[in-house]
């Protein structure tokens, strides 16, 4: 974000007339000494002007990775109970049934089934009065059928309201679709800035030996500009890594970036598999046939609403699918017509616990498997980097863990912007930029493949590379109006 070259505080002003703009490197200098400035200028224009992005970004962010752990307190009620001694679970159908009887005028549409003794049973009903990716939960108490509550549920992440608040302004801000554009400009630059850094200190710490300077902060330093580029360099090499899988996580599901992203994992065979429960037409028990259903033999379907034909029962298909090893807390997707019933584990952490049956709800026969270990190991990653990414990998430690790198960004925005202030010359307000002219001090070897790699990642990003040509456009009008004002004096 900032100049990261440890030059002194005090130092010889150059030429009004060359302020701006870099020398000629000479023959026979390395790729770095050439790349330097250009990539110490935008280092300190996209944190600069990113940051605020950033930081609403990142707060928002922290909140909801705390906000997983703060529904249990703030939700209690619906979403715990006190488990008798010895007690027995009632039929998840009976407790459906108690579901039902609070909105009998709705569809079910999936049940979650309790992972804990202390849990209560969802129900989920679509609601199409609540908009898209919503749902109607009732929370019911598996020992007593009694309706704990009620509340909106958002997407198959089980959010409750307040999750489902603190997660729509981290996308976009309660704006819709448009906001989202913040939110990918973010993290679209996240990546660049923090890579930058690294480089940039890399660079300062070539031929001294020793990691100590590098991963640790100097001792002894005076206070001023110095030391907080010293304390914002570790502390930006130390973060890195955890900053970069944010970023590239969160452009996983951005609006632009994402749908090329996807393409690429679905090109290269890494798209995540989809569990299939297609119902096919059989002379026993046919879902079509039609007479079934009408002679008393098996209940009904409890999903679509135009299903008809035998049902073995919800507590029947779960305990189909805990014979091949998909149990404890599941999420049960009701069926439709032509669709069997989805058991699917929901537990995230790790091990993870993601395998998945259909059943066939006319007979009880598995119908298809998804295990989570036959995964394509890019769709593995994926499925590990987002949920890390959202604080489920790992629970409460991976909750606590985004908690801190949100803090460390934050004393990183800090820290650039108080070294931008502290440059600032006698008699300005604000602080100096760094010089431009990097790029037409690069040699033709080392510009044209910067320029295809560039070019590159600004279609992959398109956010990025739109952002990237704007900047650029606005650092040649001010290079002009530079030139033009009296004896170069630097404008911006």
């Amino acid at each position: 974000m900032t100049d990261t070259t440890g030059v002194p505080d005090a130092r010889p002003a150059p030429p009004k007339a060359v302020a701006e703009r870099v020398p000629q490197k000479p023959p026979g200098t390395s790729a770095w000494s050439a790349l330097r400035p250009l990539v110490l200028r935008l280092h300190f224009f996209a944190g600069l002007l990113v940051a605020p992005f950033l930081l609403v970004t990142a707060l928002s962010g922290m909140l909801y990775a705390l906000s997983i752990p703060g529904e249990k307190l703030v939700y209690q009620h619906e979403l715990s109970v006190s488990a008798p001694e010895n007690g027995t679970r009632l039929p998840l159908e009976q407790q459906v049934e108690a579901a039902r009887a609070a909105h009998p005028e709705l569809e079910v549409t999936s049940v979650w089934a309790p992972a804990e003794a202390e849990d209560t049973t969802r129900v989920l009903f679509a609601d199409p009065s609540l908009g898209a990716s919503k749902s109607q939960a009732v929370f019911v108490d598996p020992y007593t059928a009694e309706v704990r509550g009620e509340l909106v549920q958002y997407g198959s992440s089980g959010a409750l309201p307040l999750r489902t608040w603190i997660s729509e302004f981290h996308r976009h801000l309660h704006l819709g679709e448009p906001g989202r554009i913040y939110s990918e400009l973010a993290a679209s630059w996240l990546w660049v800035v923090v890579l930058g850094g690294v480089m940039l200190w890399i660079g300062r710490r070539r031929g001294r030996p020793g990691a100590r300077g590098f991963l640790l902060p100097r001792r002894g330093m005076d206070k001023g500009r110095s030391r907080t580029l010293n304390r914002h360099a570790v502390l930006g090499v130390w973060a890195a890594v955890g900053l970069i899988m944010i970023s590239a996580t969160g452009l996983t599901w951005s609006t632009y970036a994402g749908a090329r992203i996807g393409a690429v994992q679905d090109g290269l065979g890494g798209a995540t598999p989809v569990l299939g429960a297609e119902l096919t037409p059989g002379e026993k028990g046919d879902a079509h046939d039609e007479h079934a259903g009408h002679e008393g033999h098996g209940g009904q379907h409890t999903g679509g609403s135009e299903a008809t034909g035998p049902d073995i029962g919800l507590d029947a298909a779960v305990a189909a699918a805990a014979a091949r090893g998909v149990d404890g807390g599941v999420v049960v997707t009701m069926p439709t017509d032509g669709q069997g019933y989805k058991i699917a584990e929901s537990d995230k952490q790790v091990p993870v616990h993601l395998d998945a049956v259909s059943v066939d709800p006319r007979n009880g026969e598995i119908l298809s498997e998804l295990r989570f270990a036959d995964y394509p190991l890019l769709a593995k990653l994926t499925r590990f980097g987002i949920d890390a990414h959202m604080g489920y990998l790992f629970g409460l430690p991976n909750q606590l863990a985004l908690a801190a790198l949100v803090a460390v960004l934050l004393l990183l925005i800090v820290w650039g912007y108080r070294m931008w202030w502290l440059r600032r010359p006698a008699g300005r307000t604000v602080g100096k930029p760094m010089p431009r002219g990097g790029l037409r001090a690069l040699p033709v070897g080392l510009l044209v493949p910067l320029i295809a790699v560039v070019a590159f990642i600004g279609w992959f990003l398109p956010l990025l590379g739109i952002s990237l040509l704007v900047f650029l456009a606005i650092d040649v009008l001010l290079g002009l109006r530079a030139r033009r004002s009296p004896e170069g004096r630097p404008v911006s």
